[in-house]
């Protein structure tokens, strides 16, 4: 018995999932559906108020007071990245900490979140 794998079993119906579409597909399309994809999983940037930044700089400055480790959160080109490790300095532009792999530098515009996890 020949085992098909592009067919899956979804209660009684056999589905072809994607497979089915693709003949019907002109490059365009796919062109498309991939560049839609790519903006669907954009997050916007969080829009931080007053408060928000003087949070961060009081965990930043606990940070570099307590030398703990921390998770700072940034975000760039419609992507949130999150960081781990110990803050070594900060300054107006610039964030350094360091993590196992060494010491990295993130842009402060691009900070949206810092949490002291201690």
């Amino acid at each position: 018995m020949k085992i098909n794998r592009g067919l899956k079993v979804d209660g009684d119906l056999k589905d072809r999932g994607k497979i089915k579409w693709t003949a019907m597909m002109l490059p365009e399309h796919v062109a498309e559906l991939r560049k839609w994809q790519e903006d669907y999983d954009k997050v916007k940037k969080p829009e931080l108020d007053e408060f928000d930044y003087d949070t961060m700089q009081e965990e930043i400055e606990r940070a570099l007071i307590s030398e703990m480790e921390t998770r700072l959160t940034s975000w760039k080109n419609g992507k949130l990245h999150y960081h781990r490790g110990i803050i070594k300095q900060a300054n107006n532009q610039h964030l350094r900490y360091e993590d196992p792999y060494g010491i990295h530098q993130l842009p402060l515009d691009e900070l949206v979140g810092v949490f002291v996890m201690g």
